[in-house]
C-alpha cells in the first residue's frame, strides 16, 4: 500500500486513477504535514510501501510575502514525512535552477534558485536527503491537467472570453501533463533500492515558449483568440522566473523505464479529457 499526499491536486488526482486501490490518499485536511507528531502518528513504519509527496506551496508570486508559510509547507513537510523513514517520491521543480542555460538541465547541474518558491523547493530537496533513508525526488516543470487550476485552463477559459492574449515569448521550457508525470512516478517506484537516494527529472519531450503554449492551446481547443508574443519586461512579475527550464530526461528513462512523447500529443490528450468533463 502506498500513501498519496497531496491527493487532491493536479498530479495526486492523476495518481488516483493510475494507483486505484493500492494507495491511500490524503489531503491537508486529513493529514497535516507540517504537523511532525500528526506526521508520526499516520505514516507508521511498516503501514506503507513508500509515501508519495505531491503537497507544496505553488503560489510562485505570493510565496515572496508568504516565505514562512512556503518553508513550513515545501522544507517542513517533506523533512516531516522523510523522518518517517518509509520510503519517499518527493515532486520538485524546474525553478531550482537559475534559467541560464542553453542546454537541457541534467540533475547534476548547479542549482541557484531565484525566488522564494525556488530557494523553498530546493531547501525541501536538501531536507529529505538529510532525513529519509530511502528517497527519490523528480524535478518537473510546467505542470498542467483536467484537475485544479494551471496554464491550459486559464488559456481556454481566457480565450473563450477574448479576441486576444499577450503571453510572453522568452520563457523556454517544457510542458509536463500530470498524467504522464504520475505514471513516471509509478515506474519508478520498483526501481527505489533500499538506502539509495536519487534526483531525477521529467517532463514532456519538447521545447516551447509560454507563448508557443499558448498558441497550441487556442489551437487545438478550437478557439479563435489571437496570441500575441510579448517579452517577460512586458508582463512584470514579483518573483523571477527562470528564462530557460528545458529538463534532460534522459537518467529517468534508462534507470526506470520510463516512456515520454512529445507535449503536444499529451496536450491533445488532456484537452479531450476536459471536453469531456463538460
Amino acid at each position: 500500500m502506498f500513501l498519496v499526499v497531496g491527493a487532491n491536486g493536479q498530479l495526486g488526482n492523476e495518481l488516483r486513477l493510475l494507483l486505484k486501490d493500492s494507495a491511500e490518499y490524503v489531503d491537508r485536511d486529513e493529514l497535516d504535514i507540517t504537523d511532525q507528531k500528526a506526521v508520526f502518528d499516520f505514516v507508521k513504519p511498516g503501514r506503507y510501501e513508500a509515501v508519495i509527496n505531491c503537497a507544496a506551496y505553488t503560489a510562485v508570486d505570493k510565496a515572496e510575502d508568504e516565505k514562512d508559510l512556503a518553508e513550513k509547507i515545501n522544507v517542513d513537510g517533506p523533512r516531516n514525512l522523510a523522518l518517517t523513514g518509509v520510503p519517499l517520491v518527493h515532486i520538485s521543480t524546474d525553478y531550482v535552477f537559475d534559467g541560464q542555460k542553453c542546454t537541457p538541465y541534467v540533475e547534476s547541474d548547479a542549482t541557484n534558485p531565484k525566488s522564494v518558491y525556488g530557494s523553498t523547493k530546493l531547501s525541501g530537496e536538501k531536507a529529505v536527503f538529510e532525513a529519509a533513508n530511502t528517497a527519490v525526488v523528480i524535478r518537473t516543470a510546467w505542470l498542467y491537467s483536467e484537475f485544479g487550476n494551471n496554464f491550459v485552463k486559464t488559456m481556454r477559459r481566457l480565450g473563450a472570453e477574448k479576441e486576444s492574449l499577450n503571453v510572453v515569448f522568452d520563457q523556454v521550457g517544457t510542458p509536463t501533463y500530470a498524467k504522464d508525470l504520475a505514471q513516471a512516478i509509478v515506474d519508478v517506484l520498483p526501481q527505489m533500492k533500499r538506502g539509495t537516494k536519487e534526483i531525477y527529472h521529467f517532463s514532456n519531450e519538447g521545447v516551447c515558449s509560454w507563448y508557443d503554449f499558448a498558441v497550441d492551446i487556442m489551437e487545438q481547443s478550437g478557439l479563435k483568440c489571437k496570441v500575441n508574443p510579448i517579452e517577460s519586461s512586458q508582463y512584470p512579475t514579483k518573483a523571477t522566473r527562470p528564462f530557460y527550464s528545458v529538463l534532460n530526461k534522459a537518467k529517468i528513462k534508462a534507470k526506470c523505464g520510463v516512456e515520454n512523447r512529445h507535449w503536444r500529443q499529451a496536450l491533445s490528450e488532456c484537452i479531450k479529457n476536459m471536453e469531456k468533463m463538460r
